[in-house]
């Protein structure tokens, strides 16, 4: 059986973590199982980079960047390596050229272009643990770097490339559970989720696994198992379908802190508005992610639409440019809300369930500021100082009881 095994930062954080985590590959490799590994930077090392490259100034070159912060994740390998070998495993370590990860010549945030698997299979083959850096690859004679969550995409990348049995993201949590247990002392773990509900969570903000790598699983079929690198405890397994006997409609409850409304009012339908609106957004790089229009005449529309509240300005900015263009006669902008959504593949069979969320907000007082759904997720603007009693009342409806729901 081939393994690709990923390791978080929290997972290799300390000299005793990353003996840890050398333990548990020796043991896997003693299992008989063939093993490759990824790895992040030490916990905190990247932020620590970024502090000295703004030490040096304000706006870093991304080329200078990304060689910078390459560096953490090789830090990671040599010491995994070192540690491996010291317990007679034989062991190599490998940057993201090195292992063959040729991106998209874009830095900061490079998409995985191919993967030349050449030496690393050369070095499975010879008995040899590879220990690939996370989160980089090349692109010419440049390091490039994949951006957030980059290291969860390496693995995957590596796992789908390699024909993997399997990919384990180790991390600080135990598996995916259905909600924050930080927040809600009666989340429980999921002993498997499918690709489509974890990629919904992930992109609502539950911050276990990252989007595009659980897209990627899901585009080349590489299970993904989710566990803790500080137990034993089996984890949440992310495949195509879930567990047929599962019961409840709703899988998790996912929630995003720091969204912000902003509502152009009157906008033009003869003048494209909305294609001119959305369009400018998407050049200046600010994502946005609810949209509600209504239609009042036939001449123009009320547009309302989130962001991230650190866009907010920008997008002002931005909008009040483009006035006279758009003819709009107001722009509002509201900011302290958040995002909270249900998420559930059983939501496609079962309807009432965006009913019985609206319900079970109504009840407990919390106003809906705006709605957006899909085939298996149901998600609710309201304010940010609600959230939490959002996040409780609808868990304690739809995970806490039988899970069904009165059509």
């Amino acid at each position: 059986m081939l393994i690709v095994q990923k390791y978080g930062g929290t997972s290799v954080g300390t000299t005793e973590r990353i003996h840890a985590v050398a333990d548990r590959v020796a043991r896997t490799v003693k299992d008989g199982s063939t093993v490759a590994i990824v790895v992040s930077a030490m916990a905190h090392t990247t932020d620590e980079l970024v502090s000295l490259a703004e030490a040096m100034t304000k706006r870093p070159s991304l080329r200078e960047l990304d060689a910078l912060l390459s560096t953490g994740e090789q830090v990671s390998a040599a010491l995994l390596a070192m540690a491996l070998m010291e317990r007679g495993i034989p062991a190599r370590s490998f940057t993201g050229r090195q292992a063959g990860i040729q991106t998209e010549p874009v830095f900061g945030s490079a998409r995985v272009a191919s993967i030349d698997t050449k030496v690393l299979n050369e070095a499975l083959s010879d008995g040899v643990v590879p220990v690939i850096t996370g989160f980089q690859g090349y692109a010419g004679d440049d390091v490039t770097t994949l951006g957030r969550g980059g290291s969860d995409t390496t693995a995957v990348a590596i796992a789908a490339v390699l024909k993997a049995d399997r990919c384990d993201i180790f991390t600080d949590v135990n598996g995916v559970y259905t909600t924050d247990p930080r927040l809600v002392s009666k989340a429980r773990k999921l002993q498997m989720v499918s690709y489509d509900e974890m990629l919904e969570l992930a992109n609502l903000g539950a911050q276990v696994l990252h989007p595009r790598a659980v897209e990627n699983a899901k585009r080349h079929q590489v299970p993904l198992v989710v566990r803790s690198s500080f137990t034993e405890e089996e984890g949440t397994y992310v495949t195509e379908t879930s567990n047929l006997e599962q019961t409840s409609v709703v899988t998790g409850i996912a929630f995003e802190r720091e969204v912000a409304r902003v509502a152009v009012i009157g906008v033009s339908l003869q003048k494209h508005g909305l294609a001119t609106v959305f369009g400018t957004l998407a050049r200046e790089g600010v994502n946005v992610d609810v949209i509600v229009q209504s239609v009042v005449q036939t001449v123009d529309a009320d547009v309302s639409f989130t962001v991230r509240e650190g866009d907010a300005d920008a997008t002002l900015q931005l909008m009040r440019r483009m006035q006279e263009e758009l003819g709009y006669r107001h722009l509002v902008l509201e900011t302290e809300l958040a995002k909270v959504s249900i998420v559930g593949a059983g939501m496609i069979s079962n309807p009432g369930v965006a009913a019985r969320m609206f319900e079970v907000l109504a009840e407990v007082g919390i106003e809906i500021k705006m709605v957006s759904t899909s085939e298996i997720k149901v998600s609710c603007i309201i304010a940010a100082a609600d959230m939490e009693k959002a996040v409780k009342s609808l868990h304690q409806a739809f995970l806490e009881s039988d899970g069904t729901v009165d059509a």
